[in-house]
């Protein structure tokens, strides 16, 4: 405040000498002109992105109103365009595509035949334990219950209660479930939602309206960390708040907890910690932000969604980790996927509360349309019954003893893993894998190139950047016999090839991970993956 208050201190210091003969209308206007030049300079310098930043910025968007350039960024994308179609025709060459409604009705065997026609057209053996996360369980015998629960559930819609009363019985049994799990007292609540980021929305939804609400805040900002899942900015863009991402320590790749406290605002609506994050499967200091959220009567939301299911589990495990739930007093909500290691099929997750007062804003509700009026908890009105069962199923197979067990094989797994790959030359691994997230680094040569040699020997690995870097996230799938080592042989047996040439730059499709991270200028990454978002819906044309 110093940078305003001064500037019109000095202004009020030689208000005799300015403002001798003038007109009071003209001091006023005089006055008003200089202190909103005043704050305007103060805004324009103190935000979250450097001058020299939001220049650059400036630069590349004045500079794609050039023709020229316009024209040849068009180019590109219109060549990544094709790249990417190519890709998608090539694989795709030997199906026919539905692209008007048959005239005639199929038959159940023609449909089915069809469908298997297509699952098959990915190019990596997940049920042999090559992908990272993506499947985090396979057994025929749940696939068999799954699919007689889901068979019963499959038209049924939760958001008649009246109708399906039975369904509403199912997803508060399991949301009860959940919250003894993370240790909730009686008053803890949520919902059930489709996935990790709806849960996060509902999170974000509820703290923005319960702070307006409450607090009277107008400009609600979350504070975060770099680390936090981008569902959360997501919900930036959706609900429009600002996000402070704070930045994690280069070593441990948690967040620093101390540029954390100093963006706490009287605008801050919620602060976020992961237990763990993604890219790195480290786990966030939940207990000195919870400590934050007490001392500055901010909520805290926990991010569990990729590893919730692990972390309620891993002390009976024998694996015990830091404090990340309830039983912190500053923790509020907590986010937790039942579709990954809760073993249910894709489409459900959970929301869960400290207290009522919290899931009450997360609720929509309309008084007065003409149709009734209209209440729902997440952000689908009608939602699928059957997610909802065979999540419910699921759990109730699994049982804490089978939980228990699946966790101790996975994070003995990962551990395993963890141990082998430190003793290899050339790579490191970033921090210290919390639950089941290994993620490595190289000083030596470019970690893009050992991703692209897993991937040429039928790994599918995530990529990392800011710093570059690549993970893989152990699943149950991992546990199968022999998959670890395999891992471990093809990591070792591609090192050995690239240390023999360390500077080689990455070649292939890995090397547009690097030219991305390169790009000073992010909106053309997002055009490309704009570009690639719309492959993903290619059909040909008519």
């Amino acid at each position: 405040m110093d940078t305003v208050l001064k500037p019109l201190t000095n202004l009020k210091l030689g208000l005799n000498n300015t403002f001798a003969g003038k007109e009071p209308w003209q001091i006023v206007t005089y006055t008003t002109t200089t202190v909103l030049f005043v704050v305007w300079l103060h805004d324009f310098v103190h935000q979250d992105e450097s001058v020299v930043q939001r220049a650059k910025k400036t630069v590349f968007k004045l500079a794609k109103l050039i023709p020229s350039i316009r024209q040849r960024i068009d180019n590109e994308l219109k060549s990544v365009r094709e790249t990417f179609e190519k890709s998608t025709i090539e694989k795709t060459k030997h199906l026919t595509y539905t692209t008007s409604l048959p005239s005639k009705r199929l038959s159940p065997e023609e449909i089915l035949d069809v469908a298997k026609e297509h699952l098959k057209l990915g190019d990596y053996d997940w049920k042999g334990g090559l992908v990272s996360g993506t499947v985090y369980y396979h057994n025929p015998d749940l696939i068999k219950l799954i699919t007689d629960v889901y068979g019963m559930t499959s038209y049924t819609n939760p958001l008649h209660p009246d109708v399906f009363l039975g369904l509403c019985k199912m997803e508060s049994e399991v949301v009860r479930m959940a919250c003894n799990l993370f240790h909730g007292d009686e008053n803890a609540c949520g919902t059930m939602t489709t996935g990790g980021t709806e849960s996060i929305l509902m999170a974000c939804k509820a703290y923005r309206d319960y702070a307006r609400e409450v607090k009277g805040i107008r400009k609600p900002e979350i504070v975060l960390p770099k680390t936090a899942h981008s569902a959360f900015d997501k919900a930036a863009q959706y609900f429009r708040l600002k996000v402070r991402a704070i930045p994690v320590d280069p070593v441990t790749t948690k967040v620093n907890i101390r540029a954390m406290k100093r963006a706490i605002n009287c605008n801050t609506i919620m602060l976020v910690g992961s237990a763990p994050n993604f890219p790195y499967g480290t786990m966030d200091d939940i207990s000195e932000i919870s400590a934050l959220g007490v001392k500055y009567n901010v909520p805290v939301h926990v991010d569990s969604c990729l590893g919730g299911f692990l972390t309620v589990f891993m002390e009976d495990a024998g694996y015990p980790v830091p404090l990340c739930d309830f039983r912190l007093p500053g923790v509020t909500s907590i986010s937790a996927d039942t579709h990954k290691y809760g073993f249910a099929p894709k489409g459900s997750s959970v929301i869960l509360y400290r207290d009522v007062k919290y899931r009450h804003h997360q609720f929509t509700v309309t008084t007065d349309w003409p149709g009734g009026v209209y209440g729902s908890p997440t952000v689908c009105g009608s939602r699928a019954g059957g997610n909802i069962a065979v999540c419910w199923a699921a759990m109730l197979s699994f049982g804490k003893e089978g939980y228990i067990q699946a966790t101790r094989d996975i994070i003995h797994t990962t551990h395993y893993i963890e141990k082998g790959l430190r003793r290899m030359k050339g790579i490191f691994i970033f921090g210290q894998p919390a639950t089941s997230v290994i993620a490595l680094g190289s000083e030596d040569f470019n970690i893009y190139r050992l991703g692209g040699a897993l991937n040429d020997l039928g790994w599918n690995l995530n990529v990392l950047q800011f710093p570059s870097g690549i993970h893989l996230t152990v699943t149950h799938v991992h546990t199968q016999q022999g998959v670890a080592d395999k891992f471990l042989n093809d990591v070792q047996n591609s090192l050995t090839e690239i240390l023999k040439t360390p500077d080689v730059p990455v070649e292939g499709k890995m090397a547009i991970y690097g030219v991305a991270q390169s790009l000073p200028d992010r909106s053309i990454v997002t055009d490309f993956t704009r570009v690639f978002l719309d492959s993903m819906y290619y059909t040909p044309k008519q």
